[in-house]
């Protein structure tokens, strides 16, 4: 959990005693390959945070094709963020993309830890600007970006997710189907 307490350290400064307390409120996981952590249709209760592994929230779309719209490694966080905070059911699933480590908190948990410890809202708001920056910057990306452009962009941006990562599942995050993202890669290498 050294991990998760450097992360912290990025942002907000908290003793062994505070870090150990804070801890204390999560649940630790590990979950297999291809284990879902969330289905469709089930209520959002909890936000994961990555130790180690990957994770991916996705969703399956009218045609009946799954549709990657994101992805959590170490240090990353995930949940469907407007059922978390509602308490609602979730449109996405959420699944493990490799054999993953996580923190798991609740919402009611979450409350009594930022009740305890007032630093992890400045945390905790912190990691949500961050990611609402990069979901904003995201969308402009793929209003103006050809298809093309987006995968060197990514490729170029995140080339840890091009090696660790099943093609299938960044065509679905790209917006590819497999194929034709198996084709873009080919007339980049010619």
């Amino acid at each position: 959990m050294d991990t998760f307490k450097a992360h912290l350290d990025k942002f907000i400064t908290v003793n062994d005693e505070e870090y150990a307390s804070i801890l204390s409120f999560f649940q630790v996981q590990e979950v297999k390959k291809k284990q879902s952590l969330m289905l469709d249709g089930d209520v959002c209760k909890n936000l994961y945070f990555v130790v180690k592994g990957c994770l991916r929230k996705f969703f399956t779309n009218a045609k009946g094709v799954e549709q990657t719209t994101e992805f959590a490694i170490e240090n990353w966080w995930i949940t469907d963020t407007f059922a978390y905070e509602r308490q609602i059911k979730s449109e996405f699933c959420i699944q493990a993309v490799e054999k993953s480590s996580i923190l798991v908190i609740d919402l009611q948990t979450q409350e009594l830890l930022l009740k305890k410890h007032p630093v992890m809202e400045r945390y905790f708001r912190m990691v949500y600007q961050r990611a609402y920056a990069a979901s904003e910057r995201r969308i402009r990306y793929l209003y103006e970006m050809s298809r093309e452009e987006l995968y060197v962009h990514f490729s170029t941006q995140y080339p840890w997710f091009i090696q660790r990562i099943p093609q299938y599942l960044i065509a679905s995050f790209l917006g590819f189907t497999p194929e034709y993202l198996s084709e873009i890669r080919a007339k980049l290498r010619s």
